[in-house]
Parts: structure tokens; sequence; C-alpha cells
């Protein structure tokens, strides 16, 4: 593997250890700092993953843009610095407004995401871009359950210990990428900054203009919604449906975020020279309807651990609709885009926990007239079905 390519994908790493790295630490951590209980520290919990997922909503297009006009090298570089100096500071909070801020920070240099997915389409050929997509989606996934588990270790050196381990591991990746990482955005394709694009509703806007490109960032958006179901109400669902412990709960993310990488790092070339972009696209919606399905109305917790792999499937169509995106757009435009999806994918991660999290309250009440606590799943499943309709009506004549 190139040595830029590998940067890339720790730095996509780093980026969803980051977010669950914290994640164990966090209550005792919110306690320490607000004197408060634990009911108040989940509230200020709230607040600070909501503070989060905004930054990235508001920054994700402007990095984006930023590195259409300066460069993919430099955006990179500093936001991993900017991140290494927010993690000490974080580690050496002691008020909330300080995590507060830190986390504002940190939203911020996460939104480099969609930088490093666009210097993966700068070096990409055309028809290579869904299958490295494919590989960005499976550092996410690796990340996704390596968080969480060096964070629990971690935390045996006390609350502060895993920002220092974030703090170090953003750093050593930063001297790396100042080592190996070579420019992609030339002065054929240097567009300037504009303002206007720069912000999340003009560049979106300005996307939407293109032909046939605004159905696909609803199928894009539509499908973030519904499957952010998993991390919302997975823990409430297993341990109402079946009585799991926190112990099993979390063995069962990381089997999920373990098989998530395997099917975005190995499932997504052969699917798309088997099927083509298109319908590998509408392969992995059709999967995902079908588990969130069987999700809502399953009863047994065995057989919900045997499915996790074959749920994960279903993301082969994410990188194969990121691929035709990429396609769609100049090249001159490759950051503003990865930043508009970005942005996007936020928002749901805004919206969407309170509606899956309202849909499970209302289901498992005490006066529920229907006990059904894998509801979310169907709500989820009716947004997908939506998302599929939208593509198969008006997104399909891009990449026919």
């Amino acid at each position: 593997m190139r040595l830029p390519v590998l940067f890339i994908l720790i730095t996509v790493v780093i980026d969803a250890m980051g977010i669950g790295l914290i994640l164990p630490v966090m209550p005792d951590l919110i306690r320490e700092t607000t004197g408060g209980t634990l009911a108040q520290a989940a509230v200020w919990g709230g607040i600070l993953s909501t503070v989060f997922a905004a930054m990235q909503f508001l920054f994700g297009p402007i990095l984006g843009a930023l590195s259409d006009r300066f460069g993919r090298r430099p955006i990179l570089l500093v936001s991993l610095l900017v991140m290494a100096v927010d993690y000490v500071v974080m580690a050496l909070a002691g008020s909330i407004w300080l995590l507060v801020a830190g986390r504002v920070v940190g939203g911020i240099t996460a939104a480099t995401h969609a930088t490093a997915t666009a210097y993966m389409a700068d070096i990409s050929a055309p028809q290579d871009k869904a299958r490295n997509f494919g590989l960005i989606g499976a550092a996410f996934g690796l990340g996704f359950v390596l968080g969480p588990v060096m964070g629990g270790l971690l935390a045996e050196w006390g609350t502060r210990a895993p920002f220092i381990a974030a703090a170090g591991l953003a750093l050593i990746n930063a001297v790396f990428g100042w080592l190996v990482l070579r420019e992609t955005v030339t002065d054929s394709i240097r567009r300037p900054f504009q303002w206007r694009r720069a912000n999340p509703f003009g560049a979106i806007r300005a996307l939407s203009r293109l032909a046939g490109v605004s159905p696909l960032l609803w199928v894009w958006f539509l499908y973030h919604f519904a499957t952010v179901v998993y991390p919302a109400i997975w823990a409430f669902f297993t341990a109402a449906r079946f009585g799991w412990s926190p112990g099993l709960i979390g063995v069962s993310l990381a089997v999920y975020g373990l098989s998530l990488a395997v099917a975005q790092g190995t499932l997504v070339g052969p699917a798309i020279r088997a099927f083509g972009d298109a319908r590998t696209v509408l392969l992995g919606l059709v999967i995902q309807i079908a588990s969130l399905v069987t999700l809502g109305f399953i009863t047994s917790g065995n057989l919900l651990l045997m499915l996790i792999p074959i749920t994960a499937i279903g993301a082969v169509g994410l990188p194969a609709l990121q691929g035709i995106l990429s396609r769609a757009v100049p090249d001159n435009a490759q950051g503003e885009l990865q930043g508009v999806l970005t942005s996007l994918t936020a928002v749901a991660m805004v919206l969407a926990p309170l509606v899956m999290t309202q849909t499970f309250a209302r289901f498992t009440r005490m006066d529920a007239a229907i006990y059904l606590p894998g509801a979310p799943f169907l709500v989820s499943a009716a947004i997908m079905v939506i998302a599929l309709a939208i593509y198969q009506a008006r997104g399909r004549h891009l990449v026919q």
C-alpha cells in the first residue's frame, strides 16, 4: 500500500477512534468537572455530542472548500496538529465549559474526514473510486471498534488518560503525514475559495444544480438517517428485548464494527465488478431494508448475533453511491462534495436519535398499545424504502 494512502486511512481511523475513545470516561469526567449527578452528566453528554455534530455540519464544507483552494496536505496536517492540542486541553480541563470548547474544536478538526476522502478521490481512477471509498469506510469501522475498547482500557489509568493517548496518536500521524503526503491539488483543478459556497447551505445549493446530483444527495441523507438507528437505540433495544448485559452489548457492537470494516474493505470491489455501481447501490439498499425489517421483529438474541455480519453487507452500497457522486462533480469540487456529504451525515446524526429514541420510548412504555422494542428499526426501514424509491425514480440516470 502506498504511504500516502496509509496516512489517509490512519487519519480516518483516528477520526473514528476520537469519538469512541473518550466515551467510556465521559460520565466520570463530566461529574468531575460539574460536581453533579449521573443524570445531569447525561444531559451534558448529550450537549457535547450535539455540539460535536453541529461543528461537523458547519465546517465540513468549509474545510473541503479550503482544501480545493489551498490543497489537501496543509488542511489535513494543520487539523491533526490542532486536534492534538485540543485533546491535551481536554485532558487538563477543570470546567465543563472547557470541555464544551474542546468538543467545538474537536468537531471542526474531525470534519477533515471530508478532506481525507477528497484526497482519495484525487488519486483514484474513476473506476476505482468506489472501491477506495470502501477502504475509507473500512478504516472508519475499524476506528469505531478500537475507540471504545482502547478508551475502556486506558480509563484504568484515570479519566484523562484516553485524551493523552488520542493527542499522541494525532501528533504521530501528523509527523507521518508531513513526511509522506504529497499534494494532489494542482493549478489545473485549484478552485477559488468563496464563502457563499463554503457554508453548508450554499455548497448544497451549488452542487444540487448539477444534473442528477440532488436526488442522490437525498439518498445519502436518508441512508444515514436510517442507519443512525444502530448507535442510537442498540443498547436500549438489546437490553429491553433480550436482557443483554453491558458487556454483551459492547461485544455485539464490536462484531458489527468489524463486520462493517470487512464488508467495505473487501466486498465493495468485487460487488462493483459483478454488478456495476448502480446495481451495487440498489443491492445495498435492499439488504438494508430486509435487515431493518428483520431487526424490527426478531425475538432471539442468538439469531441476532448471527445476523449481524449479514446486516453489515448492506454497507457495500454506500461507497458505490459515493463513487457515483464523485464522478458527477468536477475535479475542482471534490473537497466541496465531500464536505457536503459530511454535513448531511452530521444533520442525520443530530436529528435521527431524537426520532429513534422517541419511537423506542413510545413502544416500550408501560401503557403502550403494542410492546415492540424493534419499532425504531421499522421506522428506519420505511425511511430506507423512501431512499430506494428516490434512487430508482431519479438517481440512476447518472450511471446508465
